[in-house]
């Protein structure tokens, strides 16, 4: 039996299968293209080939869009990326004060005492740091984004560049290439720039105490991950599916949610060849007028979320519930 973990972000889409000994045994990362129907589709159109409905005993979702993929799947549960990322740093390691979570548009720091979540921050308005933003800079100079890193490490100084805007980075990063600085002594500016920009504005006024987990796919960059341990003065960890946290996080919650309800909600592989579509309106029933979002499956509706009082995400809940009756 296995337990499928989803992380739907505005970049990428990951799933993971999970054995019953919280093993990693599959991975898939794909991009998201502004499309997340789209990449849960042809995430399971690969999953599909391999293993069977009956193999998968929970399902878990998070990121930006969880509920959007709770409702095509068919979730056990549908858990915001902050507990996904401390519930799977948990699992390697019960003595995590601190994780350094930095993905492709977002960043966060997540601070734990005695294995429960303290304390959080997240950036979601600046760019700067992010995993986007370094693939842009790696494009601009011409680098391959695995060797970003490798450039930063062989530098013998470190460059001056302004951090706190992924503009001004930019800007600041043509200015010193036009004054004669070479690629590996720039790179290694920036990511001293993005840690201090990181420290100053998601850290700030919070006390960063090992054990330290290093998350995100900008983990990947052994330039970022000195420039952290740099400044902090300690060791900094990076797991080894770094890059899959949220979704092994959000797989470890569905099973702990199975194991109380002893049932799994998940919907089958099959929906790799549906016709899902989605659309929304407003909901007129107070003042909130929050935007619903309905989910079709050929031409059926499977799912609603967006509401604020459960009004409408219930109402698929309520009907199943007078069937069994």
């Amino acid at each position: 039996m296995y337990y499928l973990g989803v992380d739907v972000g505005s970049v990428s889409t990951d799933l993971v299968l999970l054995d019953k000994n919280m093993n990693v045994v599959e991975k898939i990362y794909l991009r998201t293209k502004g499309n997340p129907i789209n990449a849960i589709q042809e995430g399971f159109k690969v999953l599909k080939e391999k293993y069977e409905k009956s193999q998968i005993a929970a399902v878990g979702t998070t990121g930006s869009g969880r509920m959007i993929a709770s409702a095509i799947i068919g979730a056990d549960s549908a858990k915001n990326e902050i507990t996904a990322h401390a519930t799977a740093a948990l699992e390697i390691d019960k003595n995590v004060k601190t994780i350094i979570e930095i993905g492709g548009q977002d960043s966060k720091i997540i601070l734990l005492n005695n294995g429960i979540v303290s304390d959080f921050a997240m950036n979601t308005v600046c760019a700067a740091g992010t995993g986007s933003f370094l693939d842009r800079q790696a494009e601009r100079l011409d680098i391959p984004i695995e060797e970003f890193g490798d450039y930063a490490l062989r530098a013998t100084s470190s460059v001056r560049i302004a951090g706190r805007c992924a503009v001004f980075a930019e800007s600041d990063m043509i200015h010193k290439q036009q004054l004669g600085y070479n690629k590996s002594e720039i790179i290694r500016g920036l990511c001293d720039a993005l840690v201090r920009n990181y420290l100053n504005n998601i850290g700030k006024g919070k006390q960063i105490l090992p054990k330290v987990l290093f998350q995100g796919g900008v983990a990947a960059n052994i330039g970022m991950k000195a420039a952290f341990e740099n400044v902090l003065g300690f060791e900094i960890f990076v797991p080894e599916h770094f890059s899959m946290m949220g979704a092994i996080g959000a797989a470890i919650i569905a099973k702990s949610t199975v194991k109380k309800t002893g049932i799994s909600n998940f919907r089958g592989f099959e929906i790799a060849n549906k016709s899902i579509i989605s659309r929304s309106f407003e909901c007129e029933g107070c003042a909130n007028k929050c935007e619903v979002v309905k989910i079709f499956e050929n031409n059926n509706i499977i799912g609603y979320f967006g509401d604020r009082c459960g009004k409408w995400s219930n109402k698929l809940t309520e009907t199943k519930k007078n069937m069994l009756a």
